[in-house]
């Protein structure tokens, strides 16, 4: 594995002993010369290093510089993998086969991404398998964070020479679970910096006629709700500013956008267009495509301007987060897409990032 040249992030800087096993950078290199660096501390993306229309190379995803500020990050999910359940289970309790189990309450009355040592918090074995493929493995085991079965996991990034992030993911249980694997990647396509600019004037478009409606604790009303004359229009390009703060009960309760967003699917499992960002600054895009049924948008409403790679700092609101997956709470609402994985099934999810200049 080689240096990465353009992050100024050092191997070094990420070797550890944690849960008895190494740690390490891991740096993807396309035929451009663009990186990718990852941590299997979390299955961590620490560096996408892509040009701007003027031809500059700026790190695009917000994360940090050694393994201690990573494991310490005032953000625990900062651009981490996430399991075994991303996003919000309704106080932490759901029943699968008239057995209820109850999970780690950490956000609010409610359990939020897997718990306090979710695939977050956990060091991931990992083999890069040459310069554009990094594969990671973690086996959950029966009982961890309260769910039930041993679930086998690998996740493989690559890192394609059209500056396409893909992920692609796969599970296997011995006990029937539930599964809402995601990535909880923190995009600043202005480049970080100190401090990183805020992500007001980024325009964005999310292929989604429909959303997920939230009570005041981020837990989904049972509704499916049309975008059109909501804030959460955004079939059509624009400014995610532009209704962030709109005077809406949905605004106010998720303090921003932090939303599932119903993708539009012509078939169950499609890997299709998501979103789409764009930067006017930099002239940098970002495209999302996956086979998920929905996407949690997220603008970064809780962060407090700490500390990241380099000097660089993260104030409220200066990155936006595309959280491929199933809906919140998903194991409690019957007429939602099924998170159940039986020991007979594979779990499998590809969602690629692809970045551009415009």
């Amino acid at each position: 594995m080689e240096e990465s040249k353009l992050s100024g992030l050092k191997r070094k800087d990420f070797q550890s002993t944690i849960q008895g096993k190494q740690t390490d950078l891991f740096t993807l290199v396309n035929k451009s010369g663009n990186e990718v660096c990852i941590t299997n501390y979390g299955g961590a993306l620490v560096a996408i290093m892509v040009p701007g229309k003027d031809g500059k190379i700026a790190n695009v995803i917000q994360g940090h510089d050694n393994i201690k500020d990573v494991v310490e990050s005032p953000e625990p999910f900062l651009s981490t993998l996430i399991g075994r359940y991303g996003n919000r289970i309704c106080k932490g309790k759901f029943t699968l086969d008239a057995k209820e189990y109850e999970l780690a309450i950490n956000n609010g009355p409610n359990h939020l991404h897997g718990g306090p040592t979710g695939y977050h918090a956990r060091v991931w074995d990992a083999e890069q398998k040459d310069a554009q493929t990094l594969v990671l493995h973690y086996l959950s085991p029966d009982g961890e964070e309260g769910f039930p079965g041993n679930l086998d996991i690998t996740v493989v990034y690559r890192w394609s020479d059209d500056n396409e992030l893909i992920i692609d993911y796969k599970a296997t249980t011995d006990k029937k679970t539930i599964v809402n694997l995601t990535n909880h990647g923190f995009f600043s396509l202005a480049g970080i910096a100190n401090p990183t600019p805020d992500i007001m004037d980024l325009q964005c478009q999310i292929n989604a006629d429909f959303f997920v409606p939230i009570d005041d604790t981020s837990i989904p009303t049972g509704e499916i709700r049309a975008v059109k004359g909501t804030p959460f229009d955004f079939t059509t390009m624009h400014a995610v500013g532009d209704m962030i703060d709109a005077d809406d009960e949905q605004t106010r309760n998720g303090a921003g956008y932090d939303h599932c967003f119903v993708l539009n699917k012509r078939e169950v499992g499609e890997l299709s267009y998501a979103a789409k960002i764009y930067d006017p600054n930099s002239g940098r895009t970002m495209e999302v495509y996956t086979t998920e049924p929905g996407v949690q948008v997220y603008t970064d409403n809780w962060a407090t301007g700490y500390p990241g790679q380099h000097g660089a700092t993260f104030p409220r609101r200066s990155a936006i987060c595309f959280e491929a997956q199933h809906f919140p709470d998903s194991p409690n609402r019957g007429f939602f897409p099924s998170v159940v994985l039986s020991p007979d099934e594979t779990y499998t999810q590809t969602t690629i990032y692809r970045f551009g200049v415009e």
